[in-house]
């Protein structure tokens, strides 16, 4: 089919892993003998599964909060990088607050102080600090102290936001539940051999 602007079509595969459709919305230049024939697609936008929830939820070990805005923000990325970018954005503000045990300021000096506190992983602290320049704070500066309003994003910093969660995700919610289940199992070990327990950290 084609509009003013483009012909469109739906194309269609099963996934390898779970057998389910992967659904795309197709764009691009026209057949010259048919002009509702796609000949070369310029454009596709993922249909179903619906958004970006192509991407992983949320680890299980993230609190139940935290983890809804996170997986919304994957749900809509497709639909609207800014709305992606605002709850992204929030996620990020929560875990640097409540985790990181910043000042409650604007986003961006919340950032600030997180990577002067030099708590976090070299690589999680230079992609935090990423964010704020992809998203270009400078030019479009979020003056709220709540990171959750729709401000203009940069290309790419939704995605990127949401990689940058995952790996604080990891930082402080998997990683220390792996190391709990880890201490606890080696602990067991040790009462049954009537031996006494690791020291806590």
């Amino acid at each position: 089919m084609r509009d003013a602007d483009y012909a469109w079509r739906v194309a269609f595969e099963p996934c390898p892993r779970c057998n389910k459709l992967n659904i795309r919305l197709e764009h691009g230049d026209s057949h010259p003998q048919d002009r509702n024939i796609v000949l070369r697609a310029v454009g596709s936008r993922v249909v179903h599964p619906k958004g970006g929830m192509l991407r992983k939820p949320a680890p299980a070990e993230v609190p139940k909060g935290l983890a809804e805005d996170y997986n919304q923000a994957c749900l809509v990325l497709n639909d609207s990088a800014k709305a992606s970018a605002a709850l992204g954005r929030r996620c990020l503000q929560i875990i640097l607050r409540e985790y990181a045990k910043v000042k409650p300021q604007d986003l961006s000096k919340e950032i600030d102080e997180a990577l002067a506190s030099k708590q976090l992983p070299t690589y999680i602290a230079n992609d935090i600090d990423a964010i704020r320049h992809i998203g270009n704070f400078a030019a479009h500066p979020i003056k709220s102290t709540n990171s959750g309003e729709i401000v203009d994003v940069e290309d790419g910093e939704a995605e990127w936001t949401l990689d940058t969660l995952v790996q604080l995700f990891d930082h402080y919610f998997v990683g220390p539940a792996e190391a709990k289940k880890k201490r606890d199992a080696l602990n067991a070990k040790l009462a049954d051999a009537k031996k006494p327990p690791l020291k806590q950290p």
